[in-house]
């Protein structure tokens, strides 16, 4: 059965995200901390007839870093460039995207702590000069050149706000946290979405769907998507009560929006390592999972949900992941060796 939260996943119904997504403050639900500092910031630029500073928003996958961009973008009335991090390889590559930036553009850059060391030391003076400079030829013959950049605003996003180098993080002029939601902003969005693509749900099934989207709205859209489905083909088109677990059951997701590689991370630490600790390479290689999907897509939820708690020797089951498997508890000898 496919994780609704898995890599492959994540990068699938591009066409439905785009419909989903909120355009306007009004339909971005949740992050009311976030939402007031930024439109302050907003208003504080308009008001000086300025271009924002730059942003950083991190945060698990899924929890609206892209999103909360370009709706800044629109209240601002700028352009909008979206690179991910990794795609500037050569410092060619970024010349071409700063030099064709506009007066007040937006740069969005996903995944942020991926952008190549080299290109960050010439993206240091972009940001804070609005000037690039280039060195042209090589050995005695090398000289250098001086580019004049419109004043942009760089937003930054990362799920591993660790990964990013200090240098490049304090050129930021606010950093901001995206948190997993609430279940009953989970509900709104969920409405929300139904809305939009017209499908007729109870008011119960909201509340189901909501407790097993993982508190993040892009599982939650993926999710409606996938019950959608289940409900025409198996049902009268109605996402019922009946009909959202039904479907849930089907696709292979608890009630606390566990799903398969969620499990066997958990039953590979308690069957094979005994609860644990045990490291993450291991861990990784037990599990047949990469070390990056662990550590962006399973393991903050788990951690969220108490079920995984990281010590000095490696991640360790908790009693209530014990539990919610339905395994015995015994604690792990192995953390007392």
């Amino acid at each position: 059965m496919e994780d609704l939260s898995s890599p492959t996943t994540q990068i699938q119904d591009e066409s439905l995200d785009l419909t989903l997504r909120p355009k306007t403050w009004d339909g971005y639900v949740g992050q009311e901390k976030v939402k007031k500092n930024i439109k302050i910031i907003i208003e504080a630029a308009k008001q000086r007839r300025e271009p924002i500073e730059h942003l950083l928003f991190y945060g698990g996958s899924g929890l609206g870093k892209t999103t909360i961009s370009h709706i800044i973008a629109n209240e601002i009335g700028a352009n909008i460039r979206v690179i991910a991090g990794p795609t500037i390889e050569k410092v060619g590559d970024l010349a071409a995207i700063l030099t064709n930036l506009n007066q007040g553009d937006v740069l969005f850059i996903d995944e942020a702590h991926r952008i190549n060391k080299l290109i960050e030391e010439f993206l240091y003076p972009a940001m804070e000069d609005f000037k690039l400079h280039l060195i042209l030829g090589r050995g005695p013959m090398a000289r250098t050149m001086e580019l004049e950049l419109p004043r942009f605003t760089l937003i930054g996003a990362t799920t591993r706000l660790a990964l990013l180098s200090s240098p490049l993080r304090n050129r930021f002029g606010a950093t901001f946290q995206l948190d997993y939601y609430k279940e009953e902003d989970m509900e709104r969005i969920i409405k929300r979405s139904t809305n939009l693509l017209n499908i007729k749900t109870e008011p119960e099934a909201l509340n189901i769907i909501a407790k097993c989207s993982r508190s993040t709205p892009r599982v939650a859209n993926r999710l409606i998507k996938r019950i959608r489905d289940y409900a025409q083909v198996k049902g009268k088109g109605i996402i019922t009560k009946d009909i959202a677990e039904e479907a849930l059951r089907f696709l292979d997701i608890d009630e606390l929006g566990l799903e398969p590689g969620d499990r066997k991370i958990l039953k590979t630490i308690i069957d094979k390592f005994q609860g644990g600790p045990v490291g993450l390479q291991t861990l990784a290689a037990a599990s047949l999972e990469e070390q990056d999907a662990i550590l962006d897509v399973y393991e903050p939820y788990l951690m969220q949900l108490g079920f995984i708690e990281r010590t000095p020797k490696g991640r360790i089951a908790t009693k209530a992941a014990f539990q919610h498997l339905g395994i015995p508890y015994a604690k792990s000898p192995n953390l007392f060796n």
